[in-house]
């Protein structure tokens, strides 16, 4: 089973090697995956202006909601394909992947319709100024209509890293990034669609991203779905959705948390409100190397504890922890350094908002910057507990992130002013780990 080409055995080798070989094609991966996200803020911002780009800032947290939660529902999925493969239960491990492609579909036709029900009345809750409220709100229907093309695009890559193939995802978002960038160079400045013609190019680049992996999958053979596989079993529901269900809700209670922050932010002018988008459009960037290292984690350490190699575990966690810090020091150096230019691109006029926007997108940017180990530890340990199964310990640090995120957002802002709106990201961080750091030292010290 484990001969195949781009599946990859975790539990054999160097667990520094294999954990760092296995995150770097994600990490071009999510490199394309910002590419696109910063070029569709670029092209958004250059063509329809500043005011465009708020909007952007005011749909983003919704917007990540929904795909949050896809991304969960699949990744829940995986963690047990990436278990019973590790063990070598081929069998089992082909019902979950049936099952799997039912229910995340299934999940996905609720979301869309849920999500595009909600578009309105959540912006009119987020305090959405009103001169941009009707571009967010194109954007996110188009963005979400095509949430399906969002579904397929994150199972085929979640069960793909479940099996240690990081290869075909990379081939994937790269794929679809290089889609976007052409199609919103197409819709938006040639043609002029508008900003919902930006959220069709993505859906159209997702959907052929997930095309990519779906093709890589079929080619498994240890993936030869019969109708017997697809057959309703109660068991394997309940434990398939025992690990989703605690990661989605942590992610809705993260999003959750951003949502009510960037309600706060709507209250203040627009170029706080453009500064503090630019800066979180380069969020994603800051923490790509992380996701890397939490994807990574999720299948070492769910192949070993499938396989009972609990030595390996331990030796990678120390590794991936000692390569996260390392990793997130040299972007913070990075952040310091080119944080100016970088926030700078999104702004195109001399007006007092762009300059406004200019001082508090670098201010935000720097803020995110200088505390990026904390949340790089975040990562790593939150899929380490994943990996074993443990998904309600990382939904409770979801809640300590809520908590401090609206703590430091509406009661803080009283004594700091905007700047709380940045501490309020650092403060989420923290309190996740002061969760992740004790429930992994007590995790290993029960193998």
């Amino acid at each position: 089973m484990r001969s195949m080409a781009h599946t990859k055995d975790m539990t054999a080798g160097s667990p520094a090697k294999l954990i760092f070989t296995f995150s770097l094609p994600l990490m071009l991966g999510n490199v394309f995956q910002q590419i696109y996200t910063i070029t569709d803020s670029l092209i958004i911002s250059r063509n329809l202006g500043v005011d465009a780009l708020a909007a952007l800032g005011s749909a983003d947290w919704f917007d990540y909601m929904m795909v949050a939660v896809i991304q969960s529902l699949t990744q829940g999925f995986a963690i047990r394909m990436a278990q019973q493969y590790g063990a070598g239960e081929t069998d089992r491990l082909r019902q979950t992947v049936a099952k799997a492609v039912v229910y995340s579909l299934l999940s996905g036709i609720v979301l869309t319709i849920a999500a595009v029900i909600l578009v309105q009345p959540v912006l009119t809750l987020m305090h959405t100024h009103t001169e941009i409220a009707w571009m967010a709100r194109e954007y996110l229907i188009w963005k979400f209509g095509g949430l399906l093309c969002s579904v397929l695009l994150n199972m085929t890559s979640a069960m793909l890293r479940a099996f240690g193939d990081s290869r075909t995802p990379l081939v994937s978002m790269a794929s679809a990034a290089l889609i976007n960038v052409a199609l919103d160079l197409l819709f938006v400045q040639v043609l002029d669609l508008g900003i919902g013609s930006a959220a069709l190019a993505t859906v159209m680049a997702q959907g052929t991203g997930g095309l990519i992996g779906l093709a890589a999958l079929r080619k498994l053979p240890f993936l030869s779905l019969c109708r017997k596989d697809f057959q309703c079993n109660g068991a394997m529901a309940k434990d398939m959705f025992s690990l989703a269900v605690p990661m989605m809700l942590q992610n809705i209670l993260i999003s959750a948390g951003g949502m009510l922050v960037q309600s706060q932010v709507n209250r203040f002018e627009l170029g706080f409100v453009a500064g503090y988008t630019a800066a979180n459009k380069l969020y994603g960037a800051l923490e790509l190397a992380a996701l890397a290292y939490g994807f990574a984690m999720v299948t070492y350490v769910g192949q070993n504890y499938g396989a009972q190699k609990y030595d390996r575990i331990r030796t990678g966690i120390r590794s991936s922890i000692q390569i996260a810090i390392v990793t997130s020091l040299a972007i913070t150096a990075v952040i310091f350094i080119f944080s100016r230019p970088l926030i700078a691109m999104f702004l195109t006029s001399d007006s007092a908002t762009a300059e406004a926007a200019l001082s508090y997108g670098m201010q935000f940017l720097r803020t995110l910057a200088a505390f990026l180990p904390v949340l790089y530890i975040l990562h790593v340990l939150r899929s380490v507990l994943q990996g074993f199964g443990d998904t309600m310990t990382p939904m409770i640090s979801g809640i300590a992130e809520f908590c401090a995120r609206i703590l430091m957002a509406f009661m803080a802002v009283k004594t700091m002013g905007p700047s709380a709106m940045f501490a309020a990201e650092i403060a989420a961080w923290f309190a996740s780990d002061c969760i992740l750091v004790p429930s992994v030292i007590k995790r290993l010290s029960s193998l």
